[in-house]
Order: structure tokens, then sequence, then C-alpha cells
């Protein structure tokens, strides 16, 4: 058989697809399996099935399963949230971390956290609020007769440093309430139950309803402006929404896990190199693929320094970005 047509078959979006959720729930079992504890792939799916009170299913019911589950969430949310916002601004830097949507929601996550510590259940809707706040606030400093990529990046930049210095300053006013803050900025999955998978999966599953009906609107925003209008697309109104939806992702995941850097950057781009730019395949794909990336950077943490564990951020920026760095090599006009 000729190999160039395997290939191209090898390339459809069905089968890349298909081959993205194997590797999802491969990466599944081995962040169930491995760990502190090491669990043979057999033993986990027994275990779990079995539903006997043994101690290897009080680790994997209790432990490990939230935090793999909230691990996959948080991985599909901040890719999505990346894809969403490098198609609306038609620039493959944007993402979640240089547009200012992680400061934001981290800032109004962490005065919830700081200020109001027994109204914690407020924190993903006040890092929603953040979130948004924050991409439009850069997105109305970059308009100006359209958008500039490089005024986008530099009122990202800019905002992310503002919103950054008011959460140090939180930290320096309340120190004596700041234990985790630092945990909290690298991003991590320590300490993850079962509450905070339930907190996250109502706000996950809603935005991935949202955005599964309108790719090709997505699409169309990718043509430009003008040519979208001409086709008869409502374009402010459809950027505000995606805006919106991006925000929510990114607002929940850190609300819940702290600022993870790397994943809405750089997992878009792996999608688009594997299943091309059409939205209506590349939503999915992106969403699986970061899935599975945050929960094989989560079971490398736990294993770099075991018995003790790293912080999944670390692990994200080690790998991401040599990733960017190829990227931004390969391509000469970004």
């Amino acid at each position: 058989m000729n190999i160039t047509k395997v290939i191209r078959k090898l390339k459809k979006p069905p089968i890349i697809l298909a081959l993205l959720s194997i590797m999802l729930i491969l990466s599944f079992l081995i962040s169930l399996a491995y760990g502190a504890l090491e669990i043979s792939f057999r033993d986990v799916i027994k275990t779990l099935f079995s539903g006997e009170n043994t101690t290897t299913f009080r680790i994997l019911y209790n432990v490990r399963l939230p935090r793999t589950l909230v691990a996959a969430l948080v991985g599909a949310c901040l890719a999505l949230s990346g894809t969403l916002l490098q198609g609306i601004m038609r620039n493959p830097m944007a993402s979640p971390s240089i547009l200012g949507v992680n400061a934001g929601a981290g800032l109004f996550a962490y005065f919830i956290f700081i200020l109001f510590p027994n109204h914690l259940s407020l924190t993903p809707i006040g890092a929603f609020i953040g979130a948004l706040l924050a991409c439009i606030l850069v997105y109305l400093l970059a308009y100006s007769d359209g958008i500039s990529p490089l005024r986008l990046i530099l009122s990202g930049i800019a905002i992310s440093a503002l919103l950054g210095a008011l959460q140090s300053t939180l930290v320096i006013l309340f120190p004596e309430r700041s234990v985790g803050a630092s945990y909290f900025m690298v991003g991590g999955l320590s300490g993850i139950t079962w509450p905070s998978f339930k907190v996250l999966l109502p706000y996950a599953l809603f935005g991935f309803i949202l955005i599964a009906f309108f790719p090709k609107q997505l699409n169309l925003l990718g043509l430009g402006d003008e040519t979208a209008k001409a086709l008869g697309l409502n374009v402010e109104a459809f950027r505000l929404f995606f805006i919106a939806c991006a925000a929510l992702f990114s607002a929940v995941s850190v609300s819940i896990v702290g600022l993870l850097n790397f994943v809405g950057l750089i997992v878009p781009h792996m999608a688009r190199l594997l299943i091309g730019n059409n939205h209506q395949h590349l939503l999915p794909a992106a969403g699986l693929l970061g899935a599975s990336l945050l929960m094989f950077c989560d079971t490398l943490a736990r294993m770099v320094i075991n018995p003790a564990e790293l912080p999944v951020g670390i692990i994200l920026s080690l790998l991401g970005a040599p990733f960017f760095l190829y990227l931004l090599r390969g391509k000469k006009d970004m």
C-alpha cells in the first residue's frame, strides 16, 4: 500500500479525533495507576468496579479519581479558552495568560479567598467576572480601527502586570491569609477532592455545550471582520460571546487549581498541527489534547520527586516553554 495514501487517511479528522480519544483514555488510566503507590491497569479497573472497601479502593476513589477528573476538565477548559481567543483575535500569541484573562480571574478569586473566606462558593463567579473584565479591557485598549497583534500583546502584558501588582498587594496586606499564595500562583492539583470536581463540572459542561453550536461562526471570525460581516455574521455580538466563553473556561479553572500557564497557549497550536484550522474539528481536538496533557503532566508531577510532588504548573512550564520556542523558530511570521 502507498505510504502517502496511508498518511493521508490517518490525517482525516475522524481518525485524529479517535486517536486523541484513545490517548485521553490512556492518560486517564496512567494518572490513576501511578503515584506514591503504583497500581496495575488491571487492578485499577478491577478495584473501581468491585467497590470493595480496600485501601487501594480508597486511594483510587477518594484521592486519585477526583484529581484526575479535575485535571482532565481543567486541561480541556484552558485549551478551549486559548483556542477561542486565538480564533477571535486572529493571533497565535493569544492565550488566557498572555491576554490577562488568567490574571483577572486570579485577582478576583484571590480577593474572595482572602477577604471573604466564608464565601468560597462564590469563587468561580468572582473569577469569571474578573476574567471577563480583563479580556474586554485588553480588547478595548488594543482596538483602533481594527485589532493590531502587537497592540493586543502589549495591552495584555500591561493589564497582566497591573492585576499581578494588585494581587501582590493583597498578599502583602493580608500575609496571615496568604499561606497558599505561592502554590496558587504556580498552579497545582494537590489536595483536589470530590467537592472541587462538583464545583467545576457544571461550569465546564455549560461552556462545552455553548461553544458546540457555533464552530462555523468562529471560522467566519477568522476570515476578518469585513468578510464575516459580508457573510451576514454579527461580528461584535459573536466576538463578545466567545470572549465570555473563554473567560468562563479560564475563570473556573483558575478558581480550582490556580494559575496554570502554557496550556491555553501551546495546546491550540498542537491541535492545529494535527487537525487543521476548521474549528468544527479543532475545538474537540484541543479539548481532548488539553485534557490528556494536563493528566499526563500531573502524573509526572507526582512521580519526579516521589513520594513528594511538584506543582503541575512547574512541569507544564518545563515542557511548554521549549515547545513554544520551537513554534517561534518554525514560524517566522508569528
